[in-house]
């Protein structure tokens, strides 16, 4: 039985971007939270058991500074994420969770807006 699992993914806003360069991104993040974790987070296999039913929420974050801030707090609350830097110029674009309890992560992020 699913516990309503959402995976987060946490855009910079702030990157004068393509649109497409902007998603291609988080779906690497997504992916990448996703296949590092897969082997030993249950939640995780739980999720991609039903790929008809994921959920993902994705939000915007106005800087790199508050990147960081996010996975400070994911890590204060023991939750596993991915941050992804585009390469070779290393620059922080996105970071994607687990997938976990909407109820865990929602207050967690609640000061983000999602991204538009």
């Amino acid at each position: 039985m699913t516990k309503n699992l959402v995976q987060y993914i946490v855009v910079r806003g702030d990157l004068k971007w393509p649109t497409g360069a902007l998603i291609g991104n988080a779906c690497h993040a997504s992916v990448a939270a996703i296949v590092k974790h897969m082997s030993t987070d249950p939640e995780t296999q739980e999720y991609v058991s039903q790929l008809d039913s994921m959920t993902k929420v994705v939000l915007k974050a106005d800087s790199a500074d508050i990147l960081q801030d996010v996975c400070h707090r994911l890590d204060q609350n023991s939750v596993k994420y991915y941050l992804w830097r585009e390469q070779p110029e290393d620059i922080i674009t996105c970071v994607a969770t687990t997938p976990k309890p909407r109820d865990l992560l929602k207050p967690l992020l609640s000061h983000l807006k999602l991204f538009k």
